[in-house]
C-alpha cells in the first residue's frame, strides 16, 4: 500500500529536521492547535496502545502552516 498520512508526517518531520515545539508553532500560524502530546501519539509506532491515526485535517494544517513557515505570508492583494 501507500504511504498514511501519518508516514508522510513523519517523513516531512525528519527532511525539516522539525521538533514537536517547532510543529506546535507551524500548526499556530495558521490557527490550527495541537499540543505535545498529540504529537506523540501520531509519531509512534502503529502497534502501540496510544498510536492515534493522522487525519487529513491535521495534515492539511500542518502543510499549509509550513508553507507560511519556509515562504512567509502571501502578500495581501491591492
Amino acid at each position: 500500500m501507500g504511504l498514511s498520512n501519518n508516514d508522510i508526517f513523519k517523513k516531512l518531520r525528519v527532511a525539516h529536521k522539525l521538533r514537536d515545539v517547532d510543529i506546535v508553532e507551524i500548526c499556530k500560524l495558521v490557527d490550527f492547535k495541537v499540543s505535545k502530546s498529540e504529537l506523540n501519539a501520531l509519531f509512534r509506532n502503529e502497534n502501540h496502545e496510544k498510536y492515534m491515526e493522522c487525519g487529513d485535517q491535521i495534515l492539511r494544517n500542518f502543510l499549509n502552516g509550513l508553507i507560511i513557515h519556509l515562504r512567509g505570508p502571501m502578500p495581501k492583494k491591492e
